[in-house]
């Protein structure tokens, strides 16, 4: 089997994230024109701050963002802000000091400026540098998994058993899947927690989808991706995208390559969809202690009144 050969290899441990989040968010314009998409609340945290928190539930606690113009509030949000702990303090505001206060000690941050907008593939090649040659955990701020589950740290488990790259994958409508890459796969022998994918085609329509199997927005990746990325030609969209390169890798069988899924069948929250996006908000307030039961409630009421 592919993944036995890398065990003979040194196995380097996944301590780093990337965080891509350098978009311009149109969709949810005019929101985001002086506001980054990734600072949109749910609930009471901006969604950023959900997926970091993610990357240190799994152990990564080397966070790299990927920004661009207008996220200086990206910063903002994760450093500290002294003025407003001591008023807080000094008012007794204990509760709300200790969640300003979680922000600033979530990770290391770290921030790189992707200067133009080439794509996916083209912001994980900005993070080079940063990581190095071991392998690395990429997590899109879109997509919002459900903290009960362990999918990140999951996949982690399968990039140190095989050595190479890592997709979360998602079964969808067939109707759907030319809204994401499609992944074709096959078991591999012996294992039940991941598959093998043997191809991927960014965004393909549906009549021409190897699977109904999307990839969603978490990523663990072999540095061999880096290589990869810099011989990748510009593709849908002119842009460098990522799925072209792990098509590449999936194809490869030596050191770093190949290509593993796992099928993640939990909760999901696409904060880049208006519908999604609204839903998420609604669903974690209403499993809330403060905010629950009298939002249920108001739902409720809503509901009948509506209809």
């Amino acid at each position: 089997m592919r993944y036995a050969k890398s065990m003979a290899i040194e196995i380097k441990s996944v301590t780093k994230a990337v965080i891509p989040a350098a978009g311009l968010g149109t969709r949810f314009l005019p929101a985001t024109k002086a506001t980054p998409k990734e600072m949109l609340p749910v609930v009471d945290r901006p969604a950023i701050q959900y997926v970091v928190e993610e990357a240190k539930r799994a152990g990564l606690n080397d966070v790299l963002m990927i920004t661009g113009r207008n996220k200086r509030a990206l910063e903002d949000h994760f450093d500290r802000v002294p003025v407003l702990e001591s008023q807080l303090a000094e008012q007794g505001k204990d509760a709300l000091l200790a969640a300003v206060e979680e922000s600033n000690f979530l990770a290391g941050i770290h921030y790189v400026r992707q200067g133009d907008p080439k794509g996916l593939g083209h912001a994980v090649l900005c993070a080079k540098t940063h990581v190095g040659d071991a392998p690395f955990a990429v997590l899109l701020g879109d997509d919002l998994i459900d903290e009960k589950d362990d999918l990140l740290s999951r996949m982690v488990e399968v990039q140190e058993r095989t050595g190479g790259s890592v997709v979360a994958l998602m079964e969808v409508p067939r109707e759907a899947i030319s809204a994401y890459g499609a992944a074709a796969i096959e078991a591999v022998e012996g294992e039940d927690g991941f598959v093998k994918v043997t191809g991927l085609v960014e965004k393909p329509a549906a009549d021409e989808a190897p699977s109904n199997y999307a990839v969603i927005g978490r990523y663990v990746l072999s540095p061999k991706v880096f290589e990869t990325l810099e011989n990748t030609a510009p593709g849908r969209g002119n842009e460098i995208q990522l799925t072209d390169a792990l098509q590449t890798l999936a194809q490869g069988d030596g050191e770093g390559e190949g290509v593993y899924g796992v099928v993640f069948t939990g909760r999901r929250f696409d904060t880049g969809d208006k519908l999604s996006y609204l839903k998420a908000n609604i669903i974690l307030a209403s499993e809330r202690e403060d905010l629950g039961p009298d939002l249920r409630e108001w739902l409720k009421e809503f509901a009948q009144t509506s209809c």
